[in-house]
Protein backbone atom coordinates (compact mmCIF):
# COMPACT_ATOMS: atom_id res chain seq x y z
CA UNK A 1 0.00 0.00 0.00
CA UNK A 2 0.94 3.59 -0.45
CA UNK A 3 1.77 6.10 2.42
CA UNK A 4 3.76 9.00 3.59
CA UNK A 5 7.43 8.16 5.59
CA UNK A 6 8.99 10.81 7.75
CA UNK A 7 12.44 10.11 7.29
CA UNK A 8 13.86 13.41 9.41
CA UNK A 9 13.65 16.98 8.98
CA UNK A 10 11.54 18.27 6.22
CA UNK A 11 11.94 14.88 4.86
CA UNK A 12 8.75 13.50 4.03
CA UNK A 13 8.31 10.54 0.97
CA UNK A 14 5.39 8.45 -0.29
CA UNK A 15 6.18 4.91 -0.52
CA UNK A 16 4.77 1.29 -0.70
CA UNK A 17 4.75 -0.54 1.91
CA UNK A 18 3.51 -4.12 3.20
CA UNK A 19 0.66 -3.91 4.72
CA UNK A 20 1.74 -5.82 8.16
CA UNK A 21 -0.56 -9.08 9.49
CA UNK A 22 -2.62 -8.06 12.22
CA UNK A 23 -2.17 -8.97 16.15
CA UNK A 24 -5.02 -10.62 18.20
CA UNK A 25 -7.54 -7.43 19.17
CA UNK A 26 -5.94 -5.11 16.21
CA UNK A 27 -8.43 -4.06 13.86
CA UNK A 28 -7.31 -3.08 9.97
CA UNK A 29 -9.16 0.65 8.84
CA UNK A 30 -9.28 1.63 5.25
CA UNK A 31 -8.83 5.23 5.48
CA UNK A 32 -11.33 7.42 3.95
CA UNK A 33 -10.30 10.97 5.46
CA UNK A 34 -7.24 11.96 6.45
CA UNK A 35 -6.34 15.97 7.81
CA UNK A 36 -3.41 17.81 7.80
CA UNK A 37 -2.50 19.23 11.29
CA UNK A 38 -0.20 21.65 12.79
CA UNK A 39 1.10 19.23 15.27
CA UNK A 40 1.96 17.39 12.03
CA UNK A 41 3.50 20.06 10.57
CA UNK A 42 5.87 20.85 13.63
CA UNK A 43 7.28 17.78 13.34
CA UNK A 44 7.69 17.78 9.94
CA UNK A 45 10.07 21.13 10.39
CA UNK A 46 11.70 19.29 13.40
CA UNK A 47 11.91 15.76 11.74
CA UNK A 48 10.85 13.78 14.82
CA UNK A 49 8.52 13.95 18.27
CA UNK A 50 10.29 12.98 21.06
CA UNK A 51 6.93 10.99 22.21
CA UNK A 52 4.89 10.66 19.26
CA UNK A 53 7.16 9.38 16.78
CA UNK A 54 10.79 8.55 15.66
CA UNK A 55 11.92 8.24 12.30
CA UNK A 56 11.71 6.22 10.15
CA UNK A 57 7.69 5.59 10.74
CA UNK A 58 4.83 6.56 8.54
CA UNK A 59 2.88 9.75 9.45
CA UNK A 60 0.07 11.89 10.25
CA UNK A 61 -2.96 11.11 12.84
CA UNK A 62 -6.69 12.67 12.35
CA UNK A 63 -8.24 9.97 10.46
CA UNK A 64 -11.81 7.81 10.17
CA UNK A 65 -12.28 5.26 7.92
CA UNK A 66 -13.82 1.83 7.67
CA UNK A 67 -12.95 -1.40 9.11
CA UNK A 68 -11.57 -3.60 6.41
CA UNK A 69 -9.97 -6.43 8.83
CA UNK A 70 -10.61 -7.96 12.48
CA UNK A 71 -8.78 -9.83 15.07
CA UNK A 72 -10.44 -9.10 17.77
CA UNK A 73 -10.21 -11.28 21.01
CA UNK A 74 -13.45 -12.46 21.83
CA UNK A 75 -15.72 -10.71 23.89
CA UNK A 76 -18.42 -11.94 26.80
CA UNK A 77 -20.74 -14.47 25.38
CA UNK A 78 -18.35 -15.28 22.24
CA UNK A 79 -19.13 -12.87 20.13
CA UNK A 80 -16.70 -10.11 18.45
CA UNK A 81 -17.24 -6.40 19.51
CA UNK A 82 -15.93 -5.19 16.34
CA UNK A 83 -17.06 -6.23 12.36
CA UNK A 84 -15.65 -5.37 9.37
CA UNK A 85 -17.68 -2.32 7.45
CA UNK A 86 -18.26 -0.48 10.53
CA UNK A 87 -17.51 3.67 10.44
CA UNK A 88 -14.72 4.48 12.71
CA UNK A 89 -12.79 6.79 13.99
CA UNK A 90 -9.61 6.59 16.53
CA UNK A 91 -7.77 8.77 18.66
CA UNK A 92 -4.09 9.25 18.14
CA UNK A 93 -3.26 7.53 21.22
CA UNK A 94 -4.51 5.37 24.58
CA UNK A 95 -3.59 5.68 27.67
CA UNK A 96 -2.51 2.74 30.03
CA UNK A 97 -4.93 2.74 32.40
CA UNK A 98 -2.94 1.86 35.15
CA UNK A 99 -0.14 4.51 36.14
CA UNK A 100 -0.52 7.01 39.38
CA UNK A 101 -2.46 9.86 36.40
CA UNK A 102 -4.80 7.44 35.02
CA UNK A 103 -6.08 6.24 38.45
CA UNK A 104 -6.53 10.01 39.22
CA UNK A 105 -8.40 10.52 35.69
CA UNK A 106 -5.78 12.48 34.75
CA UNK A 107 -5.00 9.52 31.45
CA UNK A 108 -3.47 12.67 29.21
CA UNK A 109 -0.97 12.96 31.53
CA UNK A 110 -0.51 8.55 31.28
CA UNK A 111 3.06 7.68 31.79
CA UNK A 112 2.85 5.27 29.08
CA UNK A 113 0.80 6.68 26.34
CA UNK A 114 0.72 4.32 23.54
CA UNK A 115 0.74 6.76 20.64
CA UNK A 116 -0.18 6.05 16.61
CA UNK A 117 0.55 7.20 13.54
CA UNK A 118 0.14 6.84 9.54
CA UNK A 119 -2.48 8.62 8.68
CA UNK A 120 -1.35 9.41 5.51
CA UNK A 121 -1.83 5.88 3.81
CA UNK A 122 -4.49 3.44 2.35
CA UNK A 123 -5.08 2.08 5.32
CA UNK A 124 -3.67 1.62 9.22
CA UNK A 125 -3.32 -1.31 11.75
CA UNK A 126 -5.00 -0.08 15.27
CA UNK A 127 -3.13 -1.61 17.58
CA UNK A 128 -5.36 -3.87 20.54
CA UNK A 129 -4.97 -0.89 23.17
CA UNK A 130 -6.12 1.94 21.45
CA UNK A 131 -8.80 -0.55 19.96
CA UNK A 132 -9.92 -1.18 23.55
CA UNK A 133 -9.99 2.55 24.60
CA UNK A 134 -9.62 5.03 21.37
CA UNK A 135 -11.65 3.49 18.75
CA UNK A 136 -15.49 4.94 18.24
CA UNK A 137 -18.10 4.38 15.90
CA UNK A 138 -19.88 7.13 14.45
CA UNK A 139 -23.31 7.56 12.77
CA UNK A 140 -23.71 6.79 9.10
CA UNK A 141 -25.08 9.98 8.24
CA UNK A 142 -21.97 11.64 9.55
CA UNK A 143 -19.36 12.22 7.20
CA UNK A 144 -15.85 11.07 7.72
CA UNK A 145 -14.21 14.10 6.86
CA UNK A 146 -16.37 15.34 9.87
CA UNK A 147 -15.45 12.45 12.09
CA UNK A 148 -11.50 13.09 11.44
CA UNK A 149 -11.87 15.91 13.58
CA UNK A 150 -12.67 14.17 16.39
CA UNK A 151 -8.69 14.16 18.21
CA UNK A 152 -8.08 17.75 17.77
CA UNK A 153 -11.17 18.97 18.80
CA UNK A 154 -10.89 15.95 22.04
CA UNK A 155 -7.70 18.30 22.90
CA UNK A 156 -9.95 21.30 22.52
CA UNK A 157 -12.49 20.33 24.87
CA UNK A 158 -10.16 18.87 27.36
CA UNK A 159 -8.86 23.25 26.94
CA UNK A 160 -12.49 24.39 27.71
CA UNK A 161 -12.94 22.25 30.34
CA UNK A 162 -9.84 23.31 31.86
CA UNK A 163 -10.54 26.58 31.96
CA UNK A 164 -14.15 26.17 32.90
CA UNK A 165 -15.36 28.69 30.09
CA UNK A 166 -19.67 29.13 30.59
CA UNK A 167 -22.23 31.32 29.31
CA UNK A 168 -21.99 34.58 29.69
CA UNK A 169 -18.13 35.29 29.95
CA UNK A 170 -16.32 37.50 27.29
CA UNK A 171 -13.39 35.33 25.81
CA UNK A 172 -10.56 36.15 23.63
CA UNK A 173 -8.51 33.66 21.82
CA UNK A 174 -5.24 34.58 20.58
CA UNK A 175 -4.49 32.35 17.20
CA UNK A 176 -7.09 31.60 14.09
CA UNK A 177 -5.19 28.41 13.43
CA UNK A 178 -7.47 25.74 13.44
CA UNK A 179 -7.42 24.99 17.09
CA UNK A 180 -8.17 28.62 17.85
CA UNK A 181 -11.62 28.14 15.12
CA UNK A 182 -12.40 25.32 17.02
CA UNK A 183 -12.10 27.30 20.65
CA UNK A 184 -14.17 30.05 18.72
CA UNK A 185 -17.20 27.17 17.70
CA UNK A 186 -17.21 25.89 21.15
CA UNK A 187 -17.41 28.73 23.50
CA UNK A 188 -19.90 30.72 21.01
CA UNK A 189 -21.97 27.09 21.71
CA UNK A 190 -21.64 27.68 25.69
CA UNK A 191 -22.97 31.01 25.38
CA UNK A 192 -19.86 33.44 25.61
CA UNK A 193 -18.53 36.52 23.33
CA UNK A 194 -15.34 35.52 21.24
CA UNK A 195 -12.85 38.44 20.26
CA UNK A 196 -10.36 36.53 17.93
CA UNK A 197 -6.94 38.33 16.93
CA UNK A 198 -5.07 36.46 14.33
CA UNK A 199 -3.62 36.85 11.06
CA UNK A 200 -4.68 34.81 7.63
CA UNK A 201 -7.30 36.72 5.88
CA UNK A 202 -8.80 33.67 5.11
CA UNK A 203 -8.58 32.31 9.05
CA UNK A 204 -9.77 35.61 10.45
CA UNK A 205 -12.95 35.36 8.28
CA UNK A 206 -13.79 31.59 9.15
CA UNK A 207 -13.52 32.96 12.53
CA UNK A 208 -16.33 35.29 12.06
CA UNK A 209 -18.39 32.82 10.03
CA UNK A 210 -18.28 30.76 13.32
CA UNK A 211 -19.41 33.32 15.67
CA UNK A 212 -16.42 35.91 16.55
CA UNK A 213 -18.44 38.68 17.32
CA UNK A 214 -14.86 41.11 16.98
CA UNK A 215 -11.78 39.96 14.88
CA UNK A 216 -8.31 42.08 15.26
CA UNK A 217 -5.40 41.25 12.77
CA UNK A 218 -2.33 40.77 14.39
CA UNK A 219 0.58 42.64 12.36
CA UNK A 220 3.81 41.34 10.36
CA UNK A 221 5.34 42.16 13.77
CA UNK A 222 3.49 39.50 16.16
CA UNK A 223 2.52 42.03 18.79
CA UNK A 224 -1.14 40.46 19.60
CA UNK A 225 -1.18 43.21 22.41
CA UNK A 226 -0.66 46.25 20.26
CA UNK A 227 -3.05 44.74 17.64
CA UNK A 228 -6.06 44.45 20.54
CA UNK A 229 -4.90 47.87 22.84
CA UNK A 230 -4.55 50.09 19.05
CA UNK A 231 -8.32 48.87 18.12
CA UNK A 232 -9.95 48.69 21.25
CA UNK A 233 -8.46 51.23 23.92
CA UNK A 234 -11.73 50.98 25.17
CA UNK A 235 -11.77 47.96 26.89
CA UNK A 236 -8.48 46.85 27.12
CA UNK A 237 -7.35 50.35 28.62
CA UNK A 238 -3.31 49.77 29.91
CA UNK A 239 -1.95 47.13 31.54
CA UNK A 240 -2.46 48.95 35.46
CA UNK A 241 -6.31 49.31 35.13
CA UNK A 242 -6.77 45.39 33.95
CA UNK A 243 -9.60 45.98 31.81
CA UNK A 244 -9.81 43.19 29.76
CA UNK A 245 -11.26 39.30 29.27
CA UNK A 246 -12.76 36.87 31.66
CA UNK A 247 -10.62 34.05 29.64
CA UNK A 248 -7.58 34.38 27.09
CA UNK A 249 -7.02 31.59 25.19
CA UNK A 250 -3.17 30.87 23.67
CA UNK A 251 -3.46 28.97 21.03
CA UNK A 252 -0.73 30.24 18.75
CA UNK A 253 2.19 28.39 20.34
CA UNK A 254 4.89 31.13 21.01
CA UNK A 255 6.64 32.75 24.30
CA UNK A 256 5.69 36.45 23.44
CA UNK A 257 2.17 35.41 22.75
CA UNK A 258 2.55 33.56 26.27
CA UNK A 259 3.12 36.86 27.47
CA UNK A 260 0.77 39.33 26.20
CA UNK A 261 -1.79 36.76 27.34
CA UNK A 262 -1.32 37.24 30.74
CA UNK A 263 -1.81 41.20 30.07
CA UNK A 264 -4.96 40.97 28.54
CA UNK A 265 -7.20 39.23 31.14
CA UNK A 266 -9.24 40.97 33.64
CA UNK A 267 -8.13 40.46 37.28
CA UNK A 268 -9.71 37.23 38.52
CA UNK A 269 -9.62 35.83 35.33
CA UNK A 270 -7.98 32.60 33.53
CA UNK A 271 -5.70 32.07 30.85
CA UNK A 272 -4.95 28.93 29.27
CA UNK A 273 -1.21 28.32 27.63
CA UNK A 274 -2.69 25.95 25.24
CA UNK A 275 -0.12 26.30 22.54
CA UNK A 276 2.98 24.46 22.90
CA UNK A 277 5.86 26.85 22.71
CA UNK A 278 9.36 25.68 20.67
CA UNK A 279 11.45 22.44 23.48
CA UNK A 280 13.75 25.02 25.42
CA UNK A 281 11.65 28.25 25.57
CA UNK A 282 11.35 30.13 28.54
CA UNK A 283 8.65 33.27 29.47
CA UNK A 284 8.94 36.41 32.01
CA UNK A 285 5.64 36.90 33.76
CA UNK A 286 5.10 40.35 36.01
CA UNK A 287 4.99 38.56 39.84
CA UNK A 288 2.92 41.76 41.19
CA UNK A 289 0.43 41.76 38.40
CA UNK A 290 -0.34 37.99 38.56
CA UNK A 291 -0.84 37.93 42.86
CA UNK A 292 -2.88 40.88 42.67
CA UNK A 293 -4.65 40.37 40.07
CA UNK A 294 -5.49 36.76 41.54
CA UNK A 295 -5.24 35.35 37.75
CA UNK A 296 -5.18 31.58 37.21
CA UNK A 297 -2.47 30.70 34.75
CA UNK A 298 -2.88 26.91 33.19
CA UNK A 299 -2.11 24.77 30.47
CA UNK A 300 -3.75 22.13 28.64
CA UNK A 301 -2.58 18.92 26.85
CA UNK A 302 -3.26 16.51 24.77
CA UNK A 303 -6.77 14.69 25.59
CA UNK A 304 -8.25 12.10 27.53
CA UNK A 305 -11.04 8.55 26.63
CA UNK A 306 -13.76 10.55 27.84
CA UNK A 307 -12.87 14.32 25.88
CA UNK A 308 -12.77 12.24 22.91
CA UNK A 309 -16.14 10.94 23.21
CA UNK A 310 -17.47 14.25 24.11
CA UNK A 311 -16.07 15.69 20.81
CA UNK A 312 -17.36 13.35 18.85
CA UNK A 313 -20.84 14.18 20.71
CA UNK A 314 -20.38 17.81 19.44
CA UNK A 315 -19.22 16.68 15.70
CA UNK A 316 -22.48 14.25 15.51
CA UNK A 317 -25.09 17.54 17.09
CA UNK A 318 -23.33 19.78 14.15
CA UNK A 319 -21.42 22.24 16.64
CA UNK A 320 -18.44 21.00 14.49
CA UNK A 321 -18.74 20.83 10.89
CA UNK A 322 -15.32 20.27 8.39
CA UNK A 323 -16.59 22.53 5.70
CA UNK A 324 -15.68 25.46 8.43
CA UNK A 325 -12.30 23.85 8.94
CA UNK A 326 -11.30 21.97 5.67
CA UNK A 327 -10.91 24.39 3.00
CA UNK A 328 -8.25 22.36 0.34
CA UNK A 329 -7.52 18.99 -1.10
CA UNK A 330 -4.50 16.95 -1.91
CA UNK A 331 -3.79 13.70 -3.21
CA UNK A 332 -1.76 11.65 -1.28
CA UNK A 333 1.36 11.63 -4.28
CA UNK A 334 1.84 15.43 -3.90
CA UNK A 335 1.88 15.30 0.41
CA UNK A 336 5.30 15.99 0.31
CA UNK A 337 5.09 19.43 -1.91
CA UNK A 338 2.18 20.17 0.38
CA UNK A 339 3.88 20.57 3.85
CA UNK A 340 7.05 21.99 1.91
CA UNK A 341 4.40 24.83 1.57
CA UNK A 342 2.37 24.62 5.04
CA UNK A 343 6.16 25.19 6.02
CA UNK A 344 6.87 28.38 3.79
CA UNK A 345 3.62 29.84 5.27
CA UNK A 346 0.54 28.01 3.57
CA UNK A 347 -2.37 29.45 5.56
CA UNK A 348 -5.29 26.98 4.67
CA UNK A 349 -6.84 25.66 7.13
CA UNK A 350 -6.64 22.19 6.98
CA UNK A 351 -6.17 19.95 3.99
CA UNK A 352 -7.70 16.51 3.02
CA UNK A 353 -5.51 14.20 2.30
CA UNK A 354 -7.24 12.24 -0.87
CA UNK A 355 -5.26 9.09 0.26
CA UNK A 356 -6.96 6.65 -2.68
CA UNK A 357 -5.81 8.39 -5.98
Amino acid sequence: MKAAVLHGKEDVRVEEIAPRSLAPGEVRVRIEAALTCGTDLKVFKRGYHAKMIVPPAVFGHELAGVISEVRSEKAEGGRQEWKTGERVVVANSAPCGDCFFCKNHQENLCEDLLFLNGAYAESIVIPARLVQKNLLRFKPETDFRDAALTEPLACVVQGVEDVKLHSGQNVLVLGAGPIGLMFVALARNLGCTVTVAGRGEKRLQAAQRLGAEKIFKVGNDGDVVKALRGGEKSQIANRKSQIGFDAVIEAVGRPETWEAAVQLVRKGGAVNFFGGCPSGTTITLDTTLIHYSNLTLLASFHHTPRTIRRALEFIEAGVIRAEDFVDGECPLSKLPELFKSMAAGNHAVKTLIRVHE
